[in-house]
């Protein structure tokens, strides 16, 4: 084997099996209870559980000039909504 050379086993970036099989596990079940809907309903009845899980999928790093007039916020299709 070089030295600093991978040989072997998986590609870089591809998920082991067990985790793409949780994954697919996890997006079925969302699937079954109901989808966007079943989200709708936490977020109004558990909105502690809901709010965390929306602090997972958010990005970490925000870029806010609170000395601004208008927020200019962006959806995940680029459309812009002031």
């Amino acid at each position: 084997m070089a030295i600093g050379k991978k040989t072997g086993g998986r590609s870089k970036g591809t998920p082991n099996k067990l985790t793409a099989s949780v994954k697919e596990s996890i997006e079925q079940a969302f699937s079954e209870v109901g989808g966007t809907a079943y989200l709708v309903t936490q977020a109004h009845e558990n909105p502690v559980a809901f709010l965390t899980l929306l602090g997972k999928v958010l990005p970490k790093d925000l870029n806010i000039d609170l000395s601004a007039k208008t927020v200019e916020v962006k959806d995940f299709t680029g459309r812009q909504n002031v």
